[in-house]
């Protein structure tokens, strides 16, 4: 048991410095892969009802768990038990590549910059054309500080979404965790949103994506507070305005994020020809300016490390813990056998 959490630690850090060098590949990512079977299962199961929306959900998602949970099993198995070294280095190597394909880390930090390079060079038109990459909003109706607003809260969602969340199921499952976690993430992205389509269809995606955030969100704020060059602005702004926000996991975060970097976020959006009047977060703060971009991301860079750090000690220190109650059972039972049997 040491040893599998020992292993999923060097696999965790080897996927993360993949993704840190090599970012998502243009073509054939498994997580787009995902999302292809899952629109045709959508195609096969849509109804304006609930149920179906919960249908689709569980089996999206728990299909692609338990194919995970599957393939670790056979990589456990592929080898003799002589051949330990063997099966601990395809076990590292399985979770290797499934925290490189779950993480999004970089290519969110390379999008950011991208809108924040055309920004600075006054060509919105550019901007415009890469917003989507980050969200969902509408970027003909943005000036270019709507923009960079945008993009800064993006990086700060998304540095929870497609960092932290990811590394805390994958402290508590392992692999079908990582893949788990990123199904249903993946799902809210494609039918959690209030459409007239997904209202319904979508709830179970959106119900589920918040329960699956939740933990990976707080820890973001937190890890945001201590990683962040305003610590005490981080914590005021998470405490008087995180609750604020609509969305209970991106209203700590975005919240922590404003009060850390002393900017102003929230307020009028647009999705899909729908405007918002959300709540504004840290309003005593400056809007953002471009420049904030770069900020952003430089602290989401940070607390992905610190996430990293903190969910695989987390997952040895665990593991250690159940080993030593496990050890202590057995001696005690075995005290008592030694006992046992008539005088």
């Amino acid at each position: 048991m040491r040893g599998e959490h020992a292993g999923y630690a060097c696999g965790a850090a080897l996927g993360f410095l993949t993704d840190l060098i090599a970012a998502d590949p243009r073509r054939g990512h498994p997580v787009a892969a995902f999302g292809r079977a899952a629109g045709a299962v959508e195609r096969r199961l849509w109804r304006d009802h609930r149920g179906y929306g919960a249908a689709h959900a569980v089996l999206c998602a728990g299909g692609a768990a338990a194919a995970a949970a599957l393939l670790q099993r056979a990589v456990r198995g592929s080898a003799s038990a002589s051949s330990l070294s063997l099966r601990g280095g395809a076990g590292v190597a399985l979770t290797a590549a499934t925290v490189w394909a779950v993480l999004g880390g970089t290519s969110l930090g390379r999008e950011a910059r991208a809108v924040g390079g055309a920004l600075a060079a006054g060509d919105l038109d550019v901007a415009r054309e890469r917003l989507p990459h980050l969200c969902g909003r509408d970027p003909q109706v943005l000036d270019g500080p709507q923009m960079a607003r945008a993009v800064v809260e993006s990086v700060a969602e998304n540095t929870s979404d497609a960092v932290v969340g990811a590394l805390v199921w994958g402290a508590l499952g392992g692999v079908p965790g990582l893949v788990a976690f990123r199904a249903v993430n993946t799902l809210d992205a494609m039918v959690g949103h209030k459409s007239a389509r997904y209202r319904r269809f979508g709830w179970a995606a959106a119900r589920l994506d918040d329960l699956a955030g939740w933990p990976g969100s707080r820890l973001t704020a937190a890890l945001t507070v201590l990683a962040g060059p305003d610590r005490r602005g981080a914590l005021r702004a998470w405490r008087a305005d995180g609750a604020a926000h609509p969305s209970p996991n991106a209203g700590p975060v975005e919240a922590s994020f404003a009060g850390a970097l002393g900017v102003r976020l929230g307020g009028t959006l647009a999705y899909g020809g729908r405007v918002e009047h959300r709540p504004v977060l840290n309003g005593a703060a400056p809007p953002v300016a471009v420049d904030d971009i770069g900020r952003a991301v430089r602290l989401s860079r940070r607390v992905s490390a610190l996430a990293l750090v903190t969910t695989v000690a987390a997952r040895v220190a665990g593991g250690a813990a159940r080993a030593a109650v496990a050890r202590g059972a057995g001696g005690r039972g075995r005290g008592r056998g030694r006992g046992a049997g008539p005088v």
